[in-house]
This record gives C-alpha cells, structure tokens and sequence, in this order.
C-alpha cells in the first residue's frame, strides 16, 4: 500500500496535513529527520504511517508511561499491532513483547529513554528496526523548557544503530533548541516546521489576582459548558486542592492532581478524566503531557506559567481533535513575583529569567495574542487571527513604520549585537557607557528618536518583538536580532502598525495599556467566547445521544470514550446523520477497523432517532 492508502485504511482520512507526506517520504527513504508541528497537528502520523509500511518494528521513545499506554489503545483501536515496553509491565508481559517483537508481529514498540539503553544491547540488536521516533524531542535539550538528562544520552543510537533513520518529534521548540536536538541527535537530515496555529482554540487573558474573581468566571463558563472536559492548571500543590475544593463546594465534580499525591491517587484521577466520568481537573504541570485525551474542550491558567514553551504545550492540550476549544489566561503581579523567585533559584537564572519575561509580555501585549505566540517559534504572521480577546477587543492603532524603521536601522548598523537598552540609547542620543565604548555616538541614527520616551520606545520595541519584526538570540547575551519581515519594514515593502500608548503604560512594565480579558458581564463575568460552527446543520440532541452511546461502548470495552470516536467524528455524524455502513465510514477519521467495528451500532443509532422525529413530525 502506499502512503494515502494505508492513512486512510488504517485512519480514517483522505488526505495528508501539510508536511506530513513529505516527512513520511524521507523517513522512508531512509533519512533522519527533525519534525516540529503543534499539538494535535498530526506528529504521530509522520512515523505511524512509515511504521505500516516498513519491514520491522519503529521504535518510539516517550517519556511518560501513562502516554506510551493511551497511545498504544488508540493503535490498537485502529486495527494497528502496537505494545509498550516500560517499568509497568510485569516479567509476564515483557516476555511477550520480546517475542512478538521476534516474530514480526509489532509494528510500533514504545520504550522510555531509560529502558531504550537497557534494552539496546539485547533486544533491539536482536530484531530488524525500521526507525526510531522520539517525541516530545525538546526534552534533550538544556535550552528546552522539560530538559531531562536521560533524553541527553539518546544520541547513542546514531553510533550504535548507523544505519537505522531517527525522526525527532516536538511541538515546543524555539530556534536555538531545534538547533539542539540536531545537535545532541546528531541528525543529518532535514528540518520540517509545520505552522504552530491552533485557529481552534480562543485564547484570552484576563488580570486577574483574587480567588473569588478567578472562581467566578471559572463556575459561570463550567455552568455554560456542563458536559465538556477540561483543566485548570495552577502553580502550587496547595492551589490544586483549594481550586478543587472550592469547584465541589460550588456543585462541581472536580479533582486535585500534582506530585505529592501517591502514584495510585493519581492514576485514579488520570483514569477517571481519560474515561470522562471526571470532567474537571485542577493540576499542576505534572499532568497533561501524560495524557492522549483528545477531547479536552478548554484550559484555565490559574496562575501564569514559566514560559511561552510551557503555557503552548499546556493550551495544546485542548482541542486536539480539531473541534473549537476555548483557553484563559489569569494573570497577576503576585504570579511574576513568585515565578520569578523560581527563576533566580533555578540552575539556569538567565535563561529562565529571560522566558519569564517573554510570558510576561505576552500577558501584557496590546497585539494580537496568536501572532506572538506563532513568532515566538519563528513563525512569521503579518495578519491578526479574531480569535483572541485582544482582536475580539483591539486597541486604537497609528501608522508606526517611521518609528519601526528608525528602531531596525539602529540594530542593523551595529550589525545586530546590541540589546534592548542599548536600542533605546541610541535611539535617544543617550552617551552611556555602552554608546561611547562602541563608539555608536557617530551612527546616523543616533538620536533619531529623542522626541520618543524611554517608556514609550520600550512599548514599541515590545510591540515590533510581539509582531516578529525583530527576534531576541538569548544565547548570544540577547542581542537583537531583525527577522525577514522586519526587514520588509526597514526598506519600505511593507508597513508597520503599532498600538498607542496611553499614559498607564509609562507606570512600568506591569501597567500596560490596553490590558483586555475575555469580554464578559458585569453581573455573571461569563467570557464571551465565539462559536465556530462546523459546514452543515449539526444536530445538537443526536450529538448528546452518540456521545452517551459512545461512552457506554468504551466503558463496555475499558477504554477512553475519546479513542471510540473523537468530539470531531461525533459532531461531523449529528451534522451529516449517515444511516449506511458504508456512508458511516466516510466520515472524516474513521478508518476501516473503526467502520467495521462501530459502523452498524452507530448508524442504527442515528436511524432511530431520525425515525423518531420523522414520527414527531
């Protein structure tokens, strides 16, 4: 079979997301390659497909076995031989694996780092590899947000395995970490960076720093949204049980989640939100990366993350499915003091401190919220996306092109080694120390900008970081450096729009103007969040009768309901109501093994009901 067959055989779908079937095509010619597509963009496919493809088994390094588990069922789901090796097996089961392994009849074997080096002198040189996938690849790098030092030994499989392809796989990685990974892998082929938009998902940010105003937009958008899954991330064990506490004080069925519960109190709570008989739960980052659950449909950040690499991977987590999925923001001076604090005590102070900072602007910004986040990874966007409190509220805008080609004049004729500061010195005509060592005092752009404040030419540098029309290269003691786009600016193809500035923001870094949360009313403070609409006039009664129908089925089975069919499928049947085996499985996302499994309970069960209201009529 080719590659557009077994995907739709095995998956369900009829055609390839971009990069996917370049990236299939090196890996099966044999080449290394280095992956970055956001959550639910569709990583896994890259080395799926190749795995059904090649002769002998992929192996797939994971960090966590709670992911290598949800990830084996929903194979498996698909008709796919797939099997985990990891510390939570017994002798029984590993024994098994080994022979399966033997006999040619697993086609994905997931292993952690550490059981990868275990097994590398036993195992693997006894069985035919066709190639090594390792997800979430950012967590080999010390410049990455999740560093784990036994990731830093994987780059042993090039030596031990020479001729065997390795595929690096994240959905978190900025340049200088990508850098890394191909680096630490030593990888020898190509690079393919997928867009980082998620359009499903909304994102707001609200400034908000007591208790009872975060759990008053919390409870009226969970009251909005009764059945619908979701997280709320907060930044202390003791948050988590308060948070909690408060949500089933108020009638709401929620549940802690962090490190210093027992392993069994949290596989309880992973396990009942996987199966959705737990709906909310309150977590620190120990939770999420753990988890495959595709139809998580919002996320609350309690409290503000440590970076944009880690607040990206945590909103990813919703709406992994592609269906619409809502993400807030809550944000409070009290945040950035105590992370802050993390970051001073941390191994790394600079680089942490640094990532603070870009969070911090981002819940600042008066630009577009999506635009920041997709620059952040390198991803230049000249447009702003609606679907951010900041484009659904957008502050008052000037022509700033002037101000922005004098900024980037200035970086460039100091051949783009100088910081911010140093920017706004020159800019201003200051004669610091900086200015008269480097002799910048005699550039033609000295002084350019003096009839701009300090305050304000920081706003705007921040607005032109914010709008990717210059980048930050912290390993280079974070000169400023003038991306493609900017210079589109600098000589003349292209405009710049900038925010004004309004006299709160020259208060300081933590006063900015135009600071917007989601918009909401003052007697229930429900966000007020757009619907995006699938084609088609979507059932809302027959979705809740299949998601009821779906959900008795993985409970028959001992399964997420989620690996069944996902919120996506189930919408797209309440719209196109097929009644046929055969029209049922042209349904984006249901392969054959899912046609021929589920195809006559689910089509019975939309017939019916169209019987129902045909008899109503």
């Amino acid at each position: 079979m080719d590659a557009l067959t077994v995907l739709n055989r095995y998956f369900g779908y009829t055609s390839f997301r971009p990069l996917q079937r370049e990236v299939i095509a090196e890996a099966l010619a044999g080449h290394d390659t280095l992956v970055l597509m956001p959550t639910g963009g569709g990583k896994s496919l890259c080395y799926q497909v190749p795995a059904l493809m090649s002769d002998g088994v992929t192996i797939v390094v994971s960090p966590l076995i709670s992911l290598m588990h949800d990830q084996v069922e929903a194979l498996r789901a698909n008709g796919i031989p797939a099997a985990a090796l990891n510390s939570g097996n017994d002798t029984e089961a590993d024994v098994t694996i080994r022979r399966q392994c033997a006999n040619g009849q697993l086609k994905l074997l997931y292993m952690s780092p550490e059981k990868l080096m275990a097994e590398a002198p036993f195992l693997l040189s006894t069985i035919s590899i066709s190639l090594f996938a390792i997800d979430e690849a950012h967590c080999i790098s010390q410049w990455g947000h999740d560093f784990r030092p036994e990731y830093a030994q994987l780059g042993f499989i090039r030596e031990r395995f020479a001729g065997v392809p390795v595929m690096a796989l994240t959905a978190t990685a900025d340049r200088i970490t990508r850098q890394d990974i191909i680096a630490q892998l030593k990888l020898k082929g190509r690079t393919f960076i997928s867009s980082f938009d998620r359009p499903n998902l909304s994102l707001t940010v609200r400034r908000e720093s007591t208790k009872a105003g975060k759990l008053k937009v919390i409870n009226a958008y969970l009251r909005q949204h009764p059945h619908e899954a979701g997280i709320i991330y907060c930044l202390s064990r003791k948050t988590t049980e308060s948070v909690a506490e408060a949500l089933r004080h108020a009638g709401i069925d929620a549940a802690a989640y962090h490190a210093g519960m027992s392993a069994e109190e949290r596989r309880l709570v992973q396990e009942e939100f996987k199966s959705d008989r737990l709906l909310v739960v309150c977590a620190t980052i120990a939770f999420g990366m753990g988890i495959d659950k595709s139809n998580i449909r919002w996320v609350f950040h309690y409290n503000m993350p440590k970076s944009i690499e880690s607040f990206y991977q945590e909103i990813g987590r919703a709406g992994r499915d592609g269906a619409p999925a809502d993400t807030c923001l809550f944000y409070s001076l009290a945040d950035i003091i105590q992370l802050r604090s993390f970051a001073n005590n941390s191994g790394q102070s600079d680089i942490n401190n640094m990532k603070l900072e870009r969070m911090q602007q981002y819940a600042e910004s008066s630009v577009c919220r999506r635009r920041i986040l997709l620059n952040y990874f390198g991803e230049e966007r000249a447009d702003d996306c609606g679907n951010c409190d900041i484009c659904r509220n957008p502050p008052t805008k000037f022509d700033g092109t002037q101000l922005v080609q004098k900024a980037l004049s200035a970086v460039m004729r100091t051949d783009e080694s100088i910081g911010i500061g140093t920017v706004i010195e020159i800019l201003r005509g200051m004669a610091s120390p900086t200015v008269v060592r480097h002799g910048y005092a005699q550039l033609p752009t000295f002084g350019v900008g003096r009839d701009v404040s300090v305050a304000h030419w920081r706003d705007y540098l921040l607005q032109m970081l914010q709008m990717g029309f210059i980048t930050i290269a912290y390993n280079e003691d974070n000169h400023v450096k003038v991306t493609a786009m900017g210079r589109d600016v600098l000589y003349g193809k292209a405009t710049a729009q900038l925010a004004v500035v309004t006299a709160d923001a020259t208060l300081g870094s933590t006063r900015r103007a135009n600071r917007r949360g989601a918009t909401h009313t003052a007697q229930t403070g429900t966000m007020a969040i757009p619907e995006v609409r699938l084609s088609g006039v979507e059932d809302a009664t027959l979705f809740e009768r299949l998601r009821l129908l779906r959900k008795r089925l993985a409970d028959e089975q001992g399964i997420p309901a989620y690996i069944v069919l996902t919120d996506k499928v189930l919408h797209a049947l309440a719209t196109d109501k097929p009644t046929t085996i055969d029209t049922f499985g042209r349904i984006p996302g249901i392969g054959e093994f899912k046609r021929n499994t589920y195809g006559k309970v689910f089509t019975q069960a939309i017939g019916r009901y169209l019987d129902e209201i045909k008899t109503k009529g």
